[in-house]
């Protein structure tokens, strides 16, 4: 009777944990309470969009409030939103984070610094394709939250999110893993081996993605250098040569035909101190630099052939735009990804446009790429530029150049419409050239206030006419 007590009671348990790990990942769709879901979220969302803690902790006490309980409304009904996007997370960390900012009460800062804690753990749980970047962040933040700081509880966030995250993990959190780990080390709060480990995971996070993020590799670079420069005081105590020349010599002696490994064994031990002439680094580096000549350049061959893509945008760079276009031409044709292939005719528009002024051929490669991405504004945008470049040359007068205009600027609020990255651009480029449109005087002139005319020239549009 006993043991059936106790199976009831774990499997009483275990459905708790799953509908509370359920509820904690359940989003509105398709739930009856979705209309007042989405109503906060358009509420709150309103006010936070674009701002960080410390903007938010600036702002006056009732967008403050309208935003947080809003917030929190969100929050507590749906916290995926609508399953796809991660706002009610990102935006509750800002708010938690800037609420405890306006407190002066110690225990309420504490619990709300709590708070942005389990809303990253929350926030990994439910967006696993985001989680590297969500434990970086929360790590990061931690280190700067008043009850947390150089506390072993944010090393083991920095430690977590180093071993879980792999080469996804942001830059961010390099600066201040230096500072922790000299910190903690120097005061006996961890040991030699923790330190040694986690220092390493955080210098192969950035030498590779030195090496292969071409967008952020070099703030990884320059991350790496300054949490080396926070370590030196202790660096002698943590590494030593002849410990990591037991550790990685083994690895080089089985791995002799990959590139990867010599580099990185090579590379790892000199940074370690190891002197270059020491007769085991002079072998590694012959052996590499054989291999490196042999293997480059048929790796540099098969790369460009299997990515035709990236050869595209080598050739742009070097200036062989024709090149450009073929190899766009023949990843195309090779691609299945519809939304890459937007891509790709983007990018032919693009070089057809502003490099080899081939303005119909451009705008019918733009709206091919339109049609095979929703809600790109991208496009039309480029449609708009070609519109208002060509404009000065689009008839004999200002009312007919400014039928032109208007042609660019329908394209510029059509792509404001659909797509909010490109929404500041498209509104600064309207006001840019409404001082272009025709005059009230030839509207008026010519009687066409409100009529629909067509543009000359390649254009070939019509427009509603507006005066300014």
């Amino acid at each position: 009777m006993k043991v059936l007590r106790n199976l009831i009671l774990m499997a009483a348990t275990f459905v708790m944990m799953v509908s509370s790990a359920n509820a904690q990942c359940e989003s509105w769709e398709g739930k009856d309470f979705q209309p007042k879901a989405m109503e906060a979220h358009v509420l709150y969302r309103g006010i936070v969009k674009g701002k960080t803690a410390a903007d938010l902790a600036k702002i006056d006490d009732q967008n403050f409030n309208l935003a947080y309980n809003n917030w929190e409304k969100a929050y507590d009904m749906a916290p995926m939103a609508d399953g796809k996007r991660s706002y009610h997370y990102s935006d509750g960390v800002e708010l938690l984070k800037a609420k405890a900012m306006r407190t002066d009460d110690a225990a309420a800062k504490k619990e709300l610094e709590q708070r942005v804690v389990n809303t990253y753990d929350q926030y990994a749980e439910c967006f696993p394709d985001k989680k590297p970047i969500v434990l970086g962040r929360k790590a990061y933040d931690m280190f700067y939250l008043s009850n947390y700081g150089y506390r072993k509880e944010t090393f083991d966030a920095y430690q977590a999110a180093l071993m879980e995250g792999g080469m996804d993990v942001e830059y961010i959190i390099l600066d201040p893993l230096g500072q922790l780990v000299k910190y903690l080390f120097e005061n006996d709060k961890i040991g030699q081996e923790e330190a040694r480990e986690v220092l390493i995971k955080a210098q192969e996070l950035a030498d590779y993605n030195a090496e292969n993020d071409d967008t952020y590799g070099q703030y990884y670079e320059s991350g790496k250098a300054i949490m080396e420069n926070h370590i030196k005081p202790v660096e002698e105590q943590i590494f030593d040569c002849d410990y990591f020349k037991g550790k990685l010599l083994p690895m080089f002696q089985e791995n002799r035909d990959s590139l990867d490994i010599l580099r990185y064994v090579y590379n790892k031990l000199v940074n370690q101190g190891c002197d270059p002439e020491d007769p085991d680094l002079s072998t590694l580096k012959s052996e590499y630099e054989a291999l490196a000549s042999e293997i480059n350049a048929q790796r540099e061959a098969d790369f460009l052939a299997n990515n035709p893509g990236v050869a595209a945008r080598r050739l742009y760079d070097e200036g062989d735009f024709e090149g450009a276009i073929e190899k766009y031409e023949e990843a195309i044709e090779a691609e299945t990804d519809d939304e890459k292939k937007a891509e790709y005719f983007f990018g032919i528009a693009s070089i057809q446009f502003r490099k080899m002024d081939q303005y119909s051929s451009a705008r019918t490669n733009a709206r091919k790429a339109a049609e095979l991405k929703d809600n790109w504004g991208r496009p039309y945008m480029l449609i708009g530029d070609m519109y208002a470049s060509t404009s000065s040359s689009c008839g004999n007068d200002g009312y007919s150049r400014g039928l032109a205009v208007l042609a660019a600027i329908d394209k510029y609020a059509y792509a404001r419409s659909i797509d909010e990255e490109v929404a500041a651009e498209a509104s600064e480029k309207i006001g840019l050239y409404n001082g272009s449109i025709p005059s009230k005087e030839d509207v008026f002139m010519r009687g066409k206030q409100g009529a629909t005319e067509r543009v000359g020239c390649w254009i070939g549009e019509t427009v509603k006419v507006r005066y300014q």
